[in-house]
Formats: structure tokens, C-alpha cells, sequence
């Protein structure tokens, strides 16, 4: 009784940051002619409830889809749907198709803000509790601890709360995917992850892991009997799931392809703005995009992101254990953002919730991750007004997350599962990684410091307009792609003997 009272505590919390943050500000507030992201979720709402479901996709002369067209899967657009049926029954002028483009007024921010709210606290909230809860180990303090560090994170908050987006309902579905995985209920994992697929497709980050761990597992259990019965079960979820989300849309092979098209706009080219990845890294460098044509873009971040994901994949599929599962989630995830065609800044939180999910496993490397996450997207929130919050969650979340796991002080090379690091460097004297990880954990939290100051106190030279931009997402790829590292190896080293291990595989 007195864990879940101190999981209520949590919870209360980690929903007043959340409210909190949204009261600064949203994305484009007063920003023509687009309006930012907060307008686009708006208009979402009106095209899907003033328009019939087979022009939601098309561009027409009622949706006109260069003013936020919908490009996200149909669960997505069911979802504005209902907030759109809530929102007319409140106000009607706040979905009047055209008329109301640009709307804003405090009653109406009140109500979106609210939707976001309503959405983490029916699925990402309770799947975070739970998943703390069951799958992880320790004392109930230490879980609870876990719970509220999880629901701090700060880059999730600002993202959906500040420049106002959904990422907590496809995360969210993500994270019930895991949960039941961990719990042994296969297909109920399956339904949970095809739902978040279904809600956003950039969700593919995490399909790979799930796949091979299911097939990897099925496998395991022998194709000639209990796992080709699981193997069946799973596919017939998967198919089942799929055709009811996109059951609208499959009457007109034309009408699906359209949806499909929209939510692979592969002509937006290979990143967007300053992203932390590889590809916008070394274009500071060597100017990809000018050298290679989009179709060679293309095939190389495509077979880029397959040599990535490969071996963390392979090491699942034949070692299909929940711990191997939590670590190919991360690697996956990493890999997609540092080498895929067409990522955005905010992808980054796509590989912050395998990370999460680790918190209570290897607390320190997960906090600075989940800290040079955040930082990754500063250009982000200083555009949409969020220094504020920024700083106020940042501070926080370090600050919580290290004295109530105690990342600190329980950070030896055999908890930091740093042993394969001295096979690999047997030729170098024996060094004290842990002591050179916590030094480095140190000067990183320096760094981000000082560039977080430098970029709001500090006008960038003329000649050099992009220079702060271009040092955050370059200094956050470092981290990234060090991180990507550590992981794998950790994936390929020996796992830890734990009881909640042994009852779960």
C-alpha cells in the first residue's frame, strides 16, 4: 500500500511538470503562416472531422495538404478524429474548416493542452508505472525511484508539452509492447506494438527487436511444435490488427498508397534542420547532399542503418532473452537516428525510451543519454520559447535521477558492465574505467552547460549564422554515437544474473 501511495506521489508530479510546461508556450503561437505544430494538431482535428475519411490524405481543394496535410498513419488521424468530435461539442468555431486556420485563445489552448494530458495519463503514465513496477529490480524504493526519474524526463515533456506534439500515445503503445513481452504475453505485446506502429510509422526504429526477439524465441521452442504455434498466433495478431487500423482505406488500392506515400515523404531529403546524426554531422565536412544524388542518399543511409542494426539484431535472434531484447531496442533505435534517411530532431526520443527502460539497469549511462538527448534539441526549444522550462526540467531531472538512483555511487566497471571494454584494449595497460566513464560523465555535463549558455547569452557571427546550432547537434552526436557503442558491446558481454531474469526467460 505504501508503494503505490509513493507511485500516486510520483505521478501527481510528474503530471504538474508536465502542466507546467505547458502553460509557457507552444510551438508557432502567433507565427504566421504555418502556425508551428500546435496549428498542425489543430488542423488535423478539423480535416478529419469536416472532410469524408477518403480526402483526409488526398490534396483537394478542401485540404490543402501544404498547410499541414495529415503524414502520419490512420490511428493518428482517428485520434484527431475523436479530439475533433470533443472539440465541437465545446466550441465549434475551433474545427470550422478554413475559417478557424490560426486559431488561438486561452480556452482553446486549455482544451489541447488538456488532450496531451488526457492521452500520457490513459497510456504512457500507466505503462511506465507498471513496467517499473514488474520488470525491474530492487528494493520498492528503488522502483518507485525509477518510476519518477522515467516520468521526468524531460525531453518528452518539452517535445509533447511545450512544442506540442502526440509522442506519448505511439511511446506509450511502444512501452506496453515491452511490458507484456517481459511478462511473457506474446500477442498481447504484438497488438500493443502494432498499435503504436499504426500511430506513428517512425516507430520502426523499434520493429526489428521485436520481430527478432519473437522469432528468435519461437525458434527456441522448436518450429515443429510450441513455437511454430507461437509463431502463427503472433503473425495472425499482426495481420488482424493491421487490416482493422487500415480497414477504411483498403477498399481503393489507390487510396492506400496515397496514405503510404504520405507517411514515407522520402523527398523531404536526407535530414532536416541541425539533427545529431551522422549524416548532418559530416555534411559539415563533406557536403553529402551536393556530392550524391537523392537515390544514392538514400541507398547509403539505407545500407548504413542495416550494417548498424545487423549484429545487435543477430545477437537477439539467437539469444532471445528479455535482457538482450531491452539492449536491442536501444541499439536499434540509436541506429536508425544516426543513419536513416530523412530524421528529425525530435526522432531522438525514439531511442530515449529503450534508454528509460534501462534506467534502473545502468542508471548512469541512461541519465547521460537522456540528458545529451535533451540537450540535442536546445535550437528546438529556444525557437518555440522554452529556455525556461528547458533549464527548470534539465536541472531537475539530473538532479533527482543521480541522488535517487544513486548513479554515483554504484558506477564500478561490473555494474557499468565495462569488462569487455579490457578484452578490447588488452594491449593499453589496465585502466580504471570506471573512474575515466565518471570524469567524462563530468566534463560532458560541463560542455552541455557551457553550450546551452553560449547559445542563449552569445549572437553567432555573421559570416557563421548556424555555428551554436551546429555545435549542439555535433557535440549530442558524440554522445549518440558513443552511447551506440557502449551498448552494443554491453549487448555482447555476459548479461546479469538476476531472479526477475531467470522467472522472465
Amino acid at each position: 500500500m505504501q508503494t503505490w501511495s509513493l507511485v500516486s506521489l510520483c505521478v501527481l508530479l510528474g503530471v504538474t511538470v508536465r502542466w507546467g510546461v505547458s502553460l509557457n508556450s507552444y510551438s508557432g503561437a502567433e507565427k504566421p503562416p504555418m502556425f508551428g505544430d500546435y496549428e498542425a494538431q489543430r488542423h488535423w482535428q478539423e480535416v478529419t472531422y469536416n472532410l469524408p475519411l477518403k480526402d483526409w490524405y488526398f490534396n483537394t481543394t478542401e485540404n490543402d495538404l501544404n498547410y499541414w496535410g495529415l503524414d502520419y498513419p490512420p490511428l493518428t488521424a482517428y485520434h484527431s478524429l475523436i479530439c475533433a468530435f470533443v472539440a465541437k461539442k465545446i466550441n465549434p468555431e475551433w474545427v470550422e474548416l478554413h475559417k478557424s486556420r490560426g486559431y488561438e485563445s486561452e480556452a482553446h489552448k486549455l482544451f489541447m493542452r488538456a488532450t496531451v494530458l488526457v492521452a500520457d495519463l490513459l497510456i504512457y503514465i500507466p505503462a511506465v508505472v507498471l513496467y517499473c513496477l514488474y520488470l525491474t529490480d530492487g528494493s520498492s524504493k528503488k522502483k518507485v525511484s525509477t518510476v519518477f526519474c522515467f516520468l521526468l524526463y524531460p525531453g518528452l515533456i518539452l517535445v509533447d508539452y511545450g512544442h506540442f506534439q502526440y509522442n506519448g500515445v505511439s511511446l506509450g503503445f511502444a512501452l506496453w509492447g515491452v511490458l507484456a513481452l517481459g511478462l511473457g504475453c506474446d500477442a498481447l505485446g504484438s497488438v500493443a506494438f502494432c498499435l503504436a506502429l499504426n500511430y506513428k510509422q517512425m516507430e520502426l526504429y523499434h520493429a526489428l527487436p521485436f520481430f527478432c526477439y519473437l522469432l528468435g524465441k519461437s525458434v527456441k521452442l522448436g518450429l515443429m511444435g510450441r513455437g511454430l504455434f507461437l509463431l502463427v498466433r503472433i503473425a495472425s495478431t499482426v495481420l488482424v490488427i493491421f487490416a482493422l487500423c487500415w480497414l477504411p482505406f483498403l477498399s481503393d488500392p489507390g487510396h492506400a498508397m496515397q496514405v503510404v506515400r504520405r507517411i514515407f515523404p522520402v523527398a523531404r531529403g536526407l535530414f532536416e534542420d541541425k539533427v545529431a546524426n551522422t549524416w548532418c554531422s559530416l555534411n559539415t565536412l563533406i557536403k553529402i547532399r551536393s556530392i550524391l544524388s537523392s537515390d544514392s542518399q538514400m541507398y547509403l543511409s539505407f545500407a548504413c542503418t542495416l550494417l548498424a542494426v545487423l549484429p545487435s539484431c543477430i545477437r537477439l535472434l539467437t539469444k532471445p532473452t528479455f535482457w538482450q531484447f531491452k539492449l536491442a531496442l536501444a541499439n536499434s533505435s540509436l541506429a536508425f537516428f544516426l543513419f536513416s534517411y530523412q530524421v528529425h530532431e525530435k526522432s531522438i526520443l525514439l531511442a530515449a525510451l529503450p534508454v528509460c527502460v534501462l534506467l534502473n539497469d545502468l542508471p548512469l549511462m541512461a541519465i547521460w543519454f537522456l540528458q545529451a538527448s535533451t540537450f540535442s534539441m536546445l535550437p528546438l526549444f529556444l525557437k518555440d520559447g522554452l529556455l525556461v522550462p528547458y533549464v527548470v526540467t534539465s536541472l531537475g531531472f539530473l538532479f533527482f535521477s543521480i541522488y535517487l538512483l544513486s548513479a554515483l555511487e554504484h558506477c564500478s566497471e561490473e555494474e557499468l558492465r565495462l569488462g569487455a571494454y579490457h578484452k578490447l584494449l588488452f594491449y593499453l595497460p589496465k585502466l580504471d574505467l570506471a573512474w575515466i566513464v565518471k570524469w567524462k560523465f563530468y566534463i560532458s555535463i560541463a560542455v552541455m552547460a557551457g553550450l546551452s549558455v553560449v547559445t542563449v547569452a552569445l549572437e553567432p557571427p555573421p559570416h557563421l549564422p548556424d555555428l551554436f546550432p551546429v555545435l549542439v547537434s555535433t557535440a549530442a552526436f558524440l554522445h549518440f554515437f558513443g552511447t551506440f557503442i557502449y551498448f552494443n558491446i554491453v549487448q555482447f558481454s555476459e548479461p546479469p544474473i538476476r531472479k526477475s531474469q531467470k522467472k522472465t526467460n
